[in-house]
């Protein structure tokens, strides 16, 4: 009797496509939500809790997108969304409105929205390198 130590995917279905799809767009609207709630006050104090936001979503995102597959790949699709989503949001619309402002504010929601996936799928990713196979394990046990 062996034992696995994952989930192993071999290769997607249509369903698992589907769903990946869903979270890559919602990954795309995470980033335009964030920005747009990001000026946000209550009084004359900045509450820019879209910060936070941003970056459970995209944690729970990439979590959700990586266990689809069980590959770090498909973990980064949300997070490629939101970037997309956030440089579009830099451009200038047609009438000139600017969404994201030269302040703070916006180098903390993009460091903050993709540095904490970026360290989980990482350390998927190194823990993954290192651990020892299934096959590896069952060997080792004859």
């Amino acid at each position: 009797m062996t034992a696995t130590t994952g989930t192993q995917h071999t290769q997607p279905t249509t369903l698992d496509r589907v769903v990946l799809g869903v979270l890559v767009f919602d990954g795309f609207l995470c980033a335009v939500l964030s920005v747009l709630f990001l000026p946000l006050y209550i009084g004359g104090t900045a509450l820019p809790v879209t910060i936070l936001i941003a970056a459970v979503g995209n944690l729970v995102l990439a979590r959700t997108a990586r266990s689809v597959t069980g590959r770090t790949g498909t973990g980064m699709l949300p997070l490629a969304a939101w970037l997309f989503g956030f440089l579009v949001c830099m451009f200038g619309g047609p009438g000139g409105d600017v969404l994201l402002m030269q302040s703070p504010w916006t180098l903390l929601l993009l460091i903050g929205a993709l540095v904490p996936s970026a360290v989980f799928l990482w350390k998927v990713t190194v823990a993954n390198a290192f651990a020892p196979s299934a096959a590896d394990s069952s060997a080792a046990r004859q």
